[in-house]
């Protein structure tokens, strides 16, 4: 009889997390309020929120909104605080900047809530190739918030990991 091949990846104590496995369903979208502005440039209040009241923010629920202006302008703080207070009832979620801002502030929030009392003194590996757009802020949120519990971190897949933290 020959050799038996043994998985010793399927056997061992390492505990795998996929950051994709926790991306929320939801559509993202990038509001532009440039074209709400005279000429692109010029925030005028009353022309402003006479927009703001007259548009359907319903078309937004359920989804995930990055505010954002896409010209040089410069944009008050209120303007994107009265948007915000017309998406809350619709949207999962409101911040002014990119969708990678968004995305970030996203995982953030599951990073934040996570139960990771499971991970302690456990060989950790974090899955580095995604599907999803997972931000490379979350990798470092993650290991960040692991390391104080973690036996050891590693990053990529059990057959070729990359070793980051090791406790002493």
């Amino acid at each position: 009889m020959k050799d038996e091949i043994i998985n010793r990846v399927a056997n061992s104590k390492l505990v795998t997390i996929d950051l994709e496995d926790y991306y929320p369903k939801g559509q993202r979208v990038l509001f532009d309020i440039k074209d709400w502005l005279y000429e692109g440039f010029v925030l005028r209040e009353k022309d402003f929120r006479a927009q703001v009241a007259a548009f359907d923010w319903s078309q937004y629920q359920n989804h995930y909104v990055a505010l954002t202006c896409s010209s040089d302008a410069i944009i008050p703080g209120w303007a994107y605080m009265l948007l915000s207070i017309q998406l809350e009832p619709y949207v999962k979620k409101v911040i002014v900047g990119d969708l990678e801002i968004l995305e970030t502030s996203i995982y953030q929030d599951i990073i934040n809530n996570l139960d990771i009392s499971d991970f302690k003194d456990q060989p950790i590996i974090i899955k580095g190739c995604s599907n999803k757009p997972v931000p490379q802020n979350a990798y470092i949120m993650l290991s960040n918030k692991l390391q104080p519990y973690a036996k050891s971190i590693m990053y990529g897949e059990a057959c070729s990991s990359v070793p980051l933290y090791k406790k002493k």
